[in-house]
């Protein structure tokens, strides 16, 4: 039997206790490591590259999907929680499981032999699963009042209105706020879906914009307009970009 080696994250010890119980008597299985919060998390993971991890969905500092969002290569996920309007975004994002807490031996178990499958399936098949798992977070269509980055082993929390413009750079998107810039492996669709409400316009296919940092709209061309940001950026607009911009101010 292939031995996995687990990881606990839940900010509540009696959470990670009844786990790290209910895992102590079940053959093939490690538990590397347990973790009260999604900074620990990140670090652990990369140190101790479990194949497994529990990941609660609400916890202080990052949430368990906004850690999931900084995993460059993520293990198996089963994700745990007392909030069961996570359960559909979970599933969605083909996640191994979903348990809602409190939840038995039994059931906690059946979710590992699920994991175990899933790993031993090895290959392509296994690495579509956790890329599926990622890519689902981008589908969700409900707004965002933050941004979560990563520069090395740092993390920051970039609260929405504290961003100045995002934008489109290959695979990834710059996001340049207050608290500098930072590069976010997303597209600027979901970007331009989750900050419609909160102000954002996309101005080029480059470049979304936050309405209220916005100075001025100059005359650039005969065709072309030029955004001039709080923050001393001056950005192109597109034809098409100006007549949404005309049109929300």
């Amino acid at each position: 039997m292939t031995v996995l080696r687990v990881l606990i994250i839940d900010d509540e010890p009696p959470a990670r206790d009844i786990i790290r119980h209910y895992l102590s008597d079940e053959p093939g299985i490690v538990v590397a490591g347990e973790c009260e919060n999604g900074f620990e998390a990140l670090k652990m993971i990369g140190e101790a590259k479990p194949d497994l991890i529990f990941l609660d969905v609400q916890m202080p500092k990052i949430t368990g999907f906004e850690l999931l969002e900084l995993l460059t290569d993520p293990p198996q996920i089963i994700f745990t929680t007392a909030y069961d309007e996570f359960a559909i975004r979970a599933f969605e994002m083909n996640a191994v499981d979903y348990l809602l807490k409190p939840f038995s031996r039994t059931r906690l178990i059946q979710a590992v032999d699920r994991a175990r499958i899933r790993l031993e399936s090895k290959g392509s098949a296994a690495r579509k699963e956790i890329e599926d798992l990622k890519s689902g977070l981008q589908d969700t269509a409900e707004d965002i009042d933050r941004v979560v980055a990563r520069l090395g082993s740092k993390i920051v929390v970039i609260p929405v209105d504290k961003i100045w413009y995002i934008e489109a750079q290959d695979d990834y998107v710059m996001i340049y706020s207050e608290s500098g810039n930072h590069l976010k492996e997303k597209t600027m669709k979901y970007f331009e879906t989750h900050l419609a409400s909160r102000g954002f316009i996309r101005i080029h296919r480059s470049h979304l914009v936050n309405v209220n940092q916005i100075l001025s709209v100059d005359l650039y061309g005969k065709d072309t307009h030029l955004v001039v940001l709080k923050c001393g950026a001056k950005l192109k607009t597109s034809a098409e970009g100006y007549k949404r911009l005309r049109e929300l101010l």
